[in-house]
């Protein structure tokens, strides 16, 4: 068996995560800008997080921004976390 400590790539990840975040964010904004009823729930509750996001084309993108910035933030800190307690439970280091 393989011992090995895996290592998470920390900008990848981050990059990952706010790429499909922050496009999450932004499809739902502007499906919620054609619709009017549908979304109308999500945006409205993410803009009390994410200044500026509006069921708007602009407030779209401007929570696409901010979904990119929050997914990548967090990509990182998992990745890091991660990366910090394979370390810990790695039987290989405590030898």
């Amino acid at each position: 068996m393989n011992t090995e400590k895996v290592k998470l790539a920390v900008i990848p990840l981050g990059l990952a995560f706010g790429i499909l975040w922050g496009l999450g964010i932004l499809i739902t904004g502007v499906v919620s800008t054609w619709h009017g009823v549908w979304g109308m729930d999500f945006v409205t509750a993410m803009g009390s997080v994410y200044v500026g996001y509006t069921n708007t084309y602009l407030g779209s993108i401007i929570g696409g921004l901010w979904g990119f910035v929050d997914g990548f933030i967090t990509g990182i800190i998992l990745a890091w976390l991660y990366n910090c307690l394979t370390c810990c439970f790695c039987r290989k280091c405590h030898k």
